[in-house]
Protein backbone atom coordinates (compact mmCIF):
# COMPACT_ATOMS: atom_id res chain seq x y z
CA UNK A 1 0.00 0.00 0.00
CA UNK A 2 1.42 3.40 -0.97
CA UNK A 3 2.00 6.09 1.64
CA UNK A 4 -0.81 8.17 0.08
CA UNK A 5 -3.22 5.21 0.16
CA UNK A 6 -2.29 4.49 3.80
CA UNK A 7 -2.68 8.17 4.72
CA UNK A 8 -6.01 8.43 2.92
CA UNK A 9 -7.33 5.36 4.74
CA UNK A 10 -6.41 6.96 8.08
CA UNK A 11 -7.95 10.29 6.98
CA UNK A 12 -11.30 8.59 6.29
CA UNK A 13 -11.16 6.79 9.67
CA UNK A 14 -10.59 10.09 11.51
CA UNK A 15 -13.36 11.87 9.56
CA UNK A 16 -15.82 9.04 10.19
CA UNK A 17 -14.84 9.19 13.87
CA UNK A 18 -15.89 12.83 14.14
CA UNK A 19 -12.63 14.71 13.38
CA UNK A 20 -11.39 14.48 16.97
CA UNK A 21 -8.44 16.89 17.43
CA UNK A 22 -6.21 14.23 19.03
CA UNK A 23 -6.95 11.81 16.18
CA UNK A 24 -6.22 14.54 13.62
CA UNK A 25 -2.90 15.32 15.32
CA UNK A 26 -1.92 11.64 15.10
CA UNK A 27 -2.15 11.62 11.29
CA UNK A 28 -0.33 14.92 10.75
CA UNK A 29 3.28 16.03 10.57
CA UNK A 30 4.52 18.59 13.11
CA UNK A 31 5.30 20.97 10.23
CA UNK A 32 2.02 20.45 8.35
CA UNK A 33 0.61 23.36 6.33
CA UNK A 34 -3.07 24.24 5.77
CA UNK A 35 -4.32 26.36 2.85
CA UNK A 36 -7.77 27.77 3.58
CA UNK A 37 -10.22 28.85 0.89
CA UNK A 38 -10.74 32.11 2.80
CA UNK A 39 -7.42 32.93 4.53
CA UNK A 40 -4.71 34.37 2.27
CA UNK A 41 -1.62 33.05 4.05
CA UNK A 42 -0.80 29.37 4.60
CA UNK A 43 -1.37 28.25 8.20
CA UNK A 44 1.75 26.44 9.38
CA UNK A 45 2.25 23.89 12.16
CA UNK A 46 0.27 20.95 13.53
CA UNK A 47 -1.71 22.90 16.21
CA UNK A 48 -3.19 25.44 13.78
CA UNK A 49 -3.83 22.82 11.07
CA UNK A 50 -5.64 20.63 13.63
CA UNK A 51 -7.68 23.66 14.77
CA UNK A 52 -8.80 24.42 11.20
CA UNK A 53 -9.58 20.81 10.29
CA UNK A 54 -11.42 20.23 13.55
CA UNK A 55 -13.51 23.39 12.98
CA UNK A 56 -14.19 22.26 9.40
CA UNK A 57 -15.37 18.89 10.71
CA UNK A 58 -17.88 20.66 12.94
CA UNK A 59 -19.14 23.09 10.28
CA UNK A 60 -18.89 21.34 6.89
CA UNK A 61 -19.08 17.81 8.29
CA UNK A 62 -22.82 17.78 8.86
CA UNK A 63 -25.28 15.03 7.83
CA UNK A 64 -25.26 16.19 4.20
CA UNK A 65 -21.44 15.98 3.81
CA UNK A 66 -20.21 13.38 1.35
CA UNK A 67 -17.15 12.74 -0.74
CA UNK A 68 -18.09 12.43 -4.42
CA UNK A 69 -14.81 11.10 -5.83
CA UNK A 70 -11.14 10.60 -5.11
CA UNK A 71 -8.11 10.83 -7.36
CA UNK A 72 -4.77 9.61 -6.01
CA UNK A 73 -1.51 10.32 -7.81
CA UNK A 74 1.88 9.78 -6.20
CA UNK A 75 1.87 11.38 -2.75
CA UNK A 76 -1.30 13.44 -3.32
CA UNK A 77 -5.01 12.72 -3.04
CA UNK A 78 -7.74 15.02 -4.36
CA UNK A 79 -11.16 14.47 -2.81
CA UNK A 80 -14.22 16.27 -4.17
CA UNK A 81 -16.94 16.88 -1.60
CA UNK A 82 -20.44 18.33 -1.40
CA UNK A 83 -22.42 19.50 1.60
CA UNK A 84 -25.13 21.98 2.52
CA UNK A 85 -24.74 24.77 5.07
CA UNK A 86 -27.77 26.82 6.07
CA UNK A 87 -29.48 25.88 2.80
CA UNK A 88 -26.46 26.80 0.66
CA UNK A 89 -24.95 24.09 -1.56
CA UNK A 90 -21.18 23.84 -1.04
CA UNK A 91 -18.95 22.04 -3.53
CA UNK A 92 -15.25 21.74 -2.85
CA UNK A 93 -12.00 19.86 -3.00
CA UNK A 94 -9.61 18.65 -0.31
CA UNK A 95 -6.11 18.29 -1.79
CA UNK A 96 -3.96 16.33 0.66
CA UNK A 97 -0.24 15.66 0.27
CA UNK A 98 1.28 12.89 2.40
CA UNK A 99 4.86 12.17 3.42
CA UNK A 100 6.54 8.76 3.02
CA UNK A 101 4.96 7.56 6.30
CA UNK A 102 1.44 8.50 5.18
CA UNK A 103 1.25 11.57 7.45
CA UNK A 104 -0.42 14.73 6.18
CA UNK A 105 2.13 17.36 5.25
CA UNK A 106 -0.03 19.74 3.20
CA UNK A 107 -3.81 20.22 3.14
CA UNK A 108 -5.50 22.61 0.70
CA UNK A 109 -9.24 23.29 0.53
CA UNK A 110 -10.96 24.94 -2.42
CA UNK A 111 -14.68 25.82 -2.35
CA UNK A 112 -17.25 27.04 -4.85
CA UNK A 113 -19.52 28.92 -5.63
CA UNK A 114 -18.91 32.37 -4.10
CA UNK A 115 -22.05 32.16 -1.96
CA UNK A 116 -20.63 28.94 -0.47
CA UNK A 117 -17.20 30.52 0.14
CA UNK A 118 -18.89 33.32 2.09
CA UNK A 119 -20.93 30.83 4.16
CA UNK A 120 -17.85 28.69 4.90
CA UNK A 121 -15.95 31.81 6.01
CA UNK A 122 -18.81 32.93 8.29
CA UNK A 123 -19.32 29.53 9.94
CA UNK A 124 -15.62 28.63 10.22
CA UNK A 125 -14.82 31.98 11.86
CA UNK A 126 -17.57 31.41 14.43
CA UNK A 127 -16.40 27.83 15.12
CA UNK A 128 -12.74 28.85 15.50
CA UNK A 129 -13.82 31.53 18.01
CA UNK A 130 -15.81 28.92 19.99
CA UNK A 131 -12.78 26.62 20.02
CA UNK A 132 -10.60 29.42 21.46
CA UNK A 133 -13.03 29.99 24.31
Amino acid sequence: MSAAAKGLKRWHEVIEGGSDPAALANIMREDAVFHSPVVHTPQEGRPIVVAYLSAAGKTLGNDSFRYLREVVDGDTAVLEFATEMDGIHVNGIDMITFDDDGLIKDFKVMVRPLKAVNKVWEMMAAQLERQKG
